[in-house]
């Protein structure tokens, strides 16, 4: 694990863009509507996509919140789930309360029958409270709720980044922790350019392929060149009122695992 680098940052972004998308309620529709789409076949084309990395840093992130997950009093909002690979890597070997929540139904009902399985099996885990269908941006959910919220490749895709940010610190109690994991763009001038012509140029090949669905596949790489850099971010969570704001990257600087707290 690495500090992150200091970078230049890129141009300010309010929120994910999808291509013809004229403001943010379009934005989120569009993003709604391709996750919805995809999501027979989005476990599958995670572990192929990532070489099966995406459960070794699902696991990193539970590891880095387990004195948190550790507490039976402790409630976890694993927002924008999706199909709760995140949820369930929480519950392991947890004894908080875990939640999940997204908008694209079609996922939570994958989420629902993970979830199911993990309750009909033997392993030690702790209770999971539910899936709220909801936008990340307008959570039905009373101030100072949770005392972990965690976000994993999902950040990127909300329609405005501080909106998201101020409705994370809304939700959690005094002394709360937020993680947020995401794609980064490694430095190295080698292993960069590899990475970025294998995020480019092969894998929304074989994601549009495998998924029927070229435009998710191509929004994908796209979604992470916009991206805010580490220190930017860091900024927009200062700003939102979250303290200590740091950030690690994992795996070549390919992914980032963004932490802060609420006082």
């Amino acid at each position: 694990m690495n500090s992150a680098p200091q970078t230049a940052t890129k141009t300010s972004t309010a929120g994910a863009r999808p291509e013809g998308a004229a403001g943010e309620k379009e934005a989120s529709a569009r993003v709604r509507q391709m996750f919805g789409g995809i999501a027979p076949r989005y476990d599958f084309l995670n572990h192929v996509l990532s070489l099966s990395l995406d459960r070794l840093w699902r696991r990193r992130v539970a590891k880095r919140f387990r004195l948190v997950l550790e507490r039976p009093e402790t409630r976890v909002l694993d927002l924008c789930c999706g199909t709760a690979d995140l949820t369930l890597a929480l519950a392991r070997h947890s004894r908080a309360t875990i939640y999940g929540s997204d908008f694209a139904h079609p996922m939570l009902l994958r989420a629902a029958q993970k979830a199911r399985a993990l309750e009909k099996g033997k392993g030690d885990h702790g209770p999971l409270g539910g899936f709220i269908e909801a936008d990340a941006l307008s959570l039905p959910v009373p101030d100072d709720s949770f005392d972990l919220v965690t976000v994993a490749f999902g950040f990127r895709n909300l329609a405005n980044y501080d909106s998201g940010l101020r409705e994370i610190f809304r939700i959690l109690r005094p002394g709360g922790r937020v993680g947020i994991l995401e794609f980064a763009q490694p430095k190295g001038r080698l292993f960069g350019r590899l990475y970025r012509f294998y995020f480019s140029r092969i894998l929304p090949k074989i994601g549009g392929a495998i998924s029927g669905s070229n435009f998710a596949y191509s929004y994908l790489p796209n979604s992470v060149q916009k991206f805010p850099e580490p220190e930017e971010l860091a900024g927009r969570m200062t700003s939102a009122g979250f303290f200590e704001p740091r950030c690690e990257l994992w795996t070549g600087g390919t992914v980032a695992l963004h932490t802060a707290k609420k006082l």
